[in-house]
């Protein structure tokens, strides 16, 4: 073998050794790539549908409006919206909210709509349970709720057994104390088409009505106000479907999920003319989606004065 020779396998050899080295530093590469993707969407997973689906937050609010009773200065108001039992939601749960929602003596109990998930068969059991710690909720003034897009007739029966009054298109005079009264107004379902302005707010046609009378309305989707504001005088709407995006951006407070219903109106406040509408970020998920990012399921509490 002549020197060239040598020389031309001795550098095959450099470059084999070369690329072989190459080879291994770029299967490590990848391979430490993945091992850290992995990592994250294990994390990502694990945090989005297991603890920001389950760590619930109270958030607090002040109404101020010069038309409350003097009686209802300071009274609380405690909202939940949007269970959907069945979906992030279940019995031990449940648990943690009569907890959060009776430790704070609410005056009064509103329930927005939504109570098991579209997609949940739940057992006689679970809805008995259901029932039950529902029923264990205290309010001094007395519990309502409205029906949501998603609640069968087996919701009414649930809520009834629960304590409390379905407002479907209605409205009851609420007393504390005095003979000095506030109004709330309870509408159906939006997307149900079964939500009847006239009906709900037929108080005002009565003759002995109080035009100046602070009104309360739920409503489950919020899309629903510029119709009732238009047309009628409420002072305070209380909403809940939109769970807020369930996913929302940082700091500009966008939220990714937008459902029918709450496309126009999806945070949790808006003013509009003279009216306050607050939205329930809700407390169950989504079933096509089932995560939550930066929207933590809440309830909200409501203090009262008109001052």
């Amino acid at each position: 073998m002549t020197r060239e020779e040598r020389n031309t396998k001795k550098q095959k050899m450099i470059d084999y050794d070369n690329t072989k080295d190459k080879i291994s530093f770029v299967i490590k590469k990848v391979l430490k790539i993945t091992i850290i993707l992995s990592c994250f969407a294990f994390i990502f997973f694990t945090y989005t549908t297991y603890i920001s689906t389950s760590k619930i937050v109270v958030r607090e609010y002040r109404i101020t409006n010069e038309k409350i009773p003097e009686s209802f200065n300071g009274i609380k108001i405690l909202q939940f919206s949007d269970l959907h039992y069945g979906s992030t939601m279940y019995e031990e749960n449940l648990k943690e909210i009569k907890k959060l929602i009776n430790e704070r003596k609410p005056d009064l109990i509103l329930f927005t709509g939504d109570l098991i998930d579209n997609e949940f068969k739940s057992t006689k059991n679970q809805t008995e349970k259901l029932a039950k710690s529902l029923k264990e909720l205290d309010a001094t003034l007395g519990k309502y709720a409205i029906l949501g897009d998603e609640d069968k007739e087996e919701i009414t029966t649930i809520l009834n057994q629960s304590d409390f009054i379905i407002l479907k298109n209605e409205s009851d005079l609420i007393y504390n104390e005095n003979n000095e009264p506030i109004l709330l107004v309870g509408l159906d379902s939006l997307l149900n088409k079964n939500q009847d302005l006239e009906a709900g707010y037929s108080y005002f046609k009565q003759e002995s009505h109080n035009a100046n009378i602070y009104t309360i309305t739920m409503v489950h989707e919020p899309d629903s106000v510029l119709n009732i504001t238009n047309n009628y005088n409420t002072d305070l709407i209380l909403a809940g479907h939109s769970h807020n995006g369930d996913i929302k951006v940082p700091i500009i407070n966008f939220p990714i999920v937008q459902k029918k219903g709450a496309l126009t109106y999806n945070n949790d406040y808006y003013k509009i003319n003279d009216t306050d509408l607050y939205i329930s970020g809700g407390l169950g998920t989504n079933d096509f989606i089932g995560i939550r990012l930066f929207c933590r399921p809440s309830i909200s509490l409501y203090r009262l004065s008109n001052k």
